[in-house]
């Protein structure tokens, strides 16, 4: 038997995340980014930036995967274990490389590249030995890191991702109403989590039948599991007077939204209400500042300015807010906006962006745990309109 490098295996009706315009409204963006570069072919290779720009969400289990976009083309580059899944996935046409000889990736890549091109590639995704598989097969005149561009590009939000991500807030509610209904003095976190999480599944389902259903998660933490912003789910038992700390991620086509609140089970002490007022009263602070012509790193300083006055300052541990889109706990980051000190983008209409303090007291102190809110913010010409809508602070949120 004659067995290809690569072929095209094209079978059944695309179904797309968003309109083909759409993505050719992303492609176009992309070709005058390398225009300017002088950049003849891009090979994109992170899950976000192919999604991005063509719809497709990979599974990589080891092998490598692409989205190369020339002048006139745009073809992602998948193996055969997905057969036409990528097509169908996918705006654009689709190349399936095989498997039974190594670098046969590469060969499907080189088909629509050529050789002795410039190459755009993301500098923060390739890695040493697939960059030297590039060289050897590509032989471009020139590689040039075009990952900074595309983000600055995912950072504004079209009409058609604000819709998306309205819809995606909207279900994290749904979530968290659902876990606030679980929570009982002897349940597990993990049985807690898995009611929000199937309520926001069964929410993504009805709203978009034709999507594919992957990643939606819950954290939900308890006790000193609420320490950390990102701790995984435990089998812990609820015990009254505990912190808790409901987290729900509904994923819609690769897009992350967030709800992300403190509460306590039946009671809280003096300590923590105190704690726990504080942060609130930060969380609506930072959410005033978040307005066209702010910088991230102005907003964060503020609101350093706000804690340090009331002796908390120290018990902060990250940023207070981030970008959202094409992203997950496990791929994507649009990096250059998120609010801390040394980030200096300025917010423009069309961002969005998170408002989610957090203080986290030790083990020992009075009020200790972790204490979080979270709230997603479009960034509109004069202001910012949040569009989560659970409620945040102790009134509704001490549960059981």
């Amino acid at each position: 038997m004659d067995r290809p490098e690569f072929y095209r295996f094209h079978q059944g009706e695309k179904t797309l995340p968003f309109a083909p315009e759409e993505y050719e409204a992303r492609l176009a963006r992309l070709r005058q980014d390398m225009e300017v570069e002088g950049i003849g072919a891009a090979v994109l290779t992170s899950m976000h930036n192919i999604a991005y720009h063509s719809g497709f969400l990979y599974c990589a289990f080891g092998r490598p995967y692409a989205l190369v976009v020339t002048a006139t083309e745009s073809v992602v580059i998948s193996a055969g274990i997905d057969a036409a899944q990528p097509w169908r996935r996918a705006h654009g046409d689709a190349i399936t490389y095989t498997d039974w000889q190594r670098d046969n990736y590469w060969r499907a890549v080189r088909a629509v590249t050529g050789t002795g091109a410039v190459i755009g590639v993301e500098a923060d995704h390739l890695t040493l030995a697939q960059k030297a598989r590039l060289e050897a097969f590509l032989a471009p005149a020139e590689t040039r890191d075009i990952a900074p561009a595309t983000m600055l590009r995912r950072m504004h939000k079209s009409p058609a991702e604000i819709a998306l991500i309205r819809a995606g807030a909207e279900t994290a509610d749904i979530g968290g109403h659902a876990i606030r209904e679980a929570i009982a003095l002897g349940a597990r976190e993990i049985d807690v989590a898995m009611a929000g999480r199937d309520a926001m599944e069964l929410e993504i389902a009805r709203r978009f039948p034709e999507a594919e259903y992957r990643d939606t998660w819950v954290w939900f933490q308890s006790g000193i599991n609420t320490d950390g912003a990102h701790n995984p789910v435990t089998a812990r038992r609820l015990e009254r007077g505990d912190i808790l700390s409901l987290n729900t991620f509904p994923m819609i086509s690769g897009y992350y939204t967030a709800l992300e609140r403190t509460l306590f089970a039946a009671e809280v002490d003096a300590a923590s209400l105190a704690i726990w007022e504080a942060n609130v009263a930060t969380h609506d602070y930072g959410m005033s500042l978040l307005k066209p012509g702010a910088s991230c790193s102005g907003v964060t300083q503020a609101i350093n300015a706000f804690l340090a006055e009331r002796d908390l300052l120290q018990y902060r541990t990250f940023g207070y807010g981030h970008s959202f889109g094409v992203l997950s706990h496990y791929y994507g980051r649009e990096a250059g906006l998120e609010l801390r000190e040394d980030i200096d983008t300025v917010l423009e209409p069309g961002m969005v962006i998170s408002m989610e303090p957090m203080l986290t007291i030790p083990e020992g102190q009075p009020g200790a745990g972790g204490y979080r809110e979270h709230d997603i913010l479009i960034l509109t010409e004069d202001g910012a309109e949040n569009i989560t809508g659970y409620p945040y602070g102790p009134e509704f949120n001490v549960v059981g």
